[in-house]
């Protein structure tokens, strides 16, 4: 199964560090000569998804988008990576039923962790009251039942987490074990 397309699909708060564990994973992986794309949450929504507001059927057609496109590619041979925050799980399960080769993510940081980050100034939005229905406040997030990994980020390094995910990709027979022997060097 490895070199096959499969697609790794980062869900969490905004804040959490999808985009971060993205962009790392996507670096080692392309390192190694794999063909990789991510679908970013923020990238798709001012392009793919542009128009669609933020009710509840309008982030499904989101997240439905998004699955439709790395299915495409997954079936291709491609690693997509999707970090979007995909708050509901009904359809993150979608997702994993229209792509197949699947790995979910939980990226798992606290609201107050994420609040301090604030890397977009989104919470402050909210805090100052020009931003409702905002994922995690006043929306719903639905934790995953059964990801196949969860990552704390506020618990550990950016590498311990690209580590646990190379790890958990070998031993789902995505990556191949020489793999992380292959990898260790090229950081």
């Amino acid at each position: 199964m490895a070199n096959t397309g499969f697609t790794l699909w980062f869900t969490g708060l905004s804040g959490a560090g999808k985009s971060t564990l993205s962009e790392a994973i996507e670096k080692r992986l392309q390192q190694h000569g794999r063909n990789v794309e991510i679908l970013d949450g923020d990238i798709v929504r001012t392009h793919l998804s542009k128009g669609l507001g933020f009710s509840r059927e309008d982030r499904d057609t989101n997240i439905k988008r998004i699955a439709f496109v790395c299915s495409l590619l997954t079936r291709n041979g491609v690693v997509c990576i999707s970090a979007a925050i995909a708050p509901y799980r009904e359809a993150r399960d979608w997702a994993r039923h229209e792509i197949g080769n699947f790995v979910e993510v939980y990226v798992k940081c606290p609201i107050d962790v994420c609040r301090q980050r604030d890397v977009k100034g989104l919470y402050k939005l909210v805090d100052e009251g020009k931003l409702k229905g905002f994922t995690g406040v006043d929306d719903p997030y639905e934790e995953p039942e059964y990801p196949e990994l969860i990552i704390e980020t506020d618990k550990e390094t950016l590498d311990e987490s690209v580590t646990h995910i190379l790890n958990k990709l070998v031993e789902l027979g995505y990556l191949d074990p020489t793999y992380l022997e292959e990898t260790a060097d090229v950081r």
